[in-house]
């Protein structure tokens, strides 16, 4: 005999059903389904995470966390664990959160960047830590949040700065790898929903220094940039005559925004920042041309770098710093830090940044320091692009912005 219990009872009205929560676009266009937004959606996530895609994203994103722990305790790294309420706005001061301590201010940490560089000077070589970021930033972007989990690592380096970049981009590799091999259910159950094309990446990660990727952008980037001009008019077009007006208001000033962009591509110059839009046509420039998702962007000029950054010692114009990209998006930001007081003080005091709040770190190098890079990795960023979703807050489980605070 067999019985069945109710443990609790549903609400009678549900504000959304997992079945419409759990369809695609496509299933959704063609039969004429409702569409549940994205608001909607994360205004009762608990329900929202139910579906199969769902699930199944921060499933992948808990791969990502353990793929990351594992390749660098395999390396001799230490986990360490860094305050985030800190005593003065360390790395600039605009884009961080002011909260009341006691009897003074403190604020959240941007990131872990000194801590790790002090750990390293108390001689722990090699470190890395998984935890939460804070940015005051008012973007509202695809791929911005103001908390999300940084994957951030540092290490000491005996020859070249190098070392340090070949450990990264062997992490990364050893991530992308792990999750195909680990995950297939997962990523079939995202594409039921979010379809995308596989992640593109060799053996080893293609890197190219700041001027190369700029020549490649220069050479290759008006042409595919007017192909994806012209697939966007057409959506345009398609959206116009369904009458969908919202849909179509959108497409056209995306449409205004490629276009005038593309006029700034043939004569970008080799040391001019990359923007968003030049990353984006950048990365699919180097899929078309180079074949692969995943590439390095080395030595970036020394004016658009933090004042700790490293200078080239061949050529001061550059820097010893590099980013790392995922299907033309930024998920790695690193660098060779200055390990030198005197210099540190005199890169400092050239670009103007009042280093007196933070002496406990200059300081830190007074004692023996050692050369030493890393960079900081942003999690839900990297879910994102190997999975190829269209929103961070798709794979950030409570996301917070500068609009959201709930739930």
């Amino acid at each position: 005999m067999k019985r069945l219990y109710c443990i609790t009872k549903a609400a009678t009205r549900l504000p959304l059903q997992v079945e419409d929560a759990g369809r695609s676009d496509a299933e959704i266009d063609q039969l004429k389904l409702p569409r549940v937004d994205q608001n909607t959606r994360l205004d009762n996530r608990v329900i929202d995470l139910r579906t199969a895609a769902n699930q199944a994203i921060f499933r992948v994103q808990s791969q990502v966390c353990e793929l990351f722990r594992e390749y660098l305790l395999g390396k001799d790294f230490v986990e360490i664990h860094s305050p985030k309420m800190i005593a003065s706005a360390s790395e600039g001061g605009a884009d961080v959160f002011r909260l009341k301590y006691f009897n003074r201010h403190a604020y959240l940490a941007q990131s872990p960047q000194l801590y790790k560089q002090m750990a390293l000077m108390a001689d722990m070589g090699r470190v890395f830590e998984i935890g939460p970021v804070f940015r005051s930033e008012k973007s509202h972007t695809h791929r911005h949040m103001t908390e999300f989990t940084g994957l951030d690592m540092e290490m000491t380096f005996k020859d070249h700065y190098h070392e340090v970049l070949e450990v990264l981009e062997s992490l990364f590799l050893h991530i992308f790898r792990g999750i195909n091999e680990r995950c297939p259910r997962e990523l079939e159950a995202v594409r039921a929903q979010y379809p995308f094309a596989d992640l593109k990446f060799g053996d080893t990660a293609l890197r190219m220094r700041y001027p190369e990727a700029v020549a490649l952008l220069r050479e290759h980037g008006p042409a595919i940039g007017a192909e994806r001009l012209a697939a966007l008019e057409a959506q345009r077009e398609a959206a116009t005559r369904a009458g969908e007006d919202e849909k179509a208001r959108d497409l056209e000033n995306q449409v205004h925004d490629a276009r005038e962009h593309l006029k700034t591509v043939p004569t970008h110059a080799d040391d001019e920042d990359i923007s968003t839009k030049d990353e984006k046509l950048l990365g699919a420039v180097v899929n078309r041309v180079k074949g692969t998702d995943f590439y390095v962007i080395d030595k970036f000029p020394k004016a658009l770098r933090p004042f700790y950054t490293m200078a080239d010692p061949d050529d001061p114009m550059w820097s010893n710093s590099y980013d790392i990209f995922i299907r033309g998006e930024e998920v790695t930001s690193g660098a060779q830090r200055i390990h030198d007081k005197e210099m540190l003080l005199s890169n400092a005091k050239e670009l103007g940044v009042d280093l007196g709040p933070i002496m406990d770190y200059v300081n830190s190098f007074e004692f023996g320091a050692f050369p030493h890079a890393g960079g900081g990795i942003g999690m839900e960023r990297v879910v994102m692009l190997f999975l190829s979703l269209d929103n961070i807050r798709k794979s950030s489980m409570f996301p917070r912005d500068p609009s959201r605070l709930t739930p």
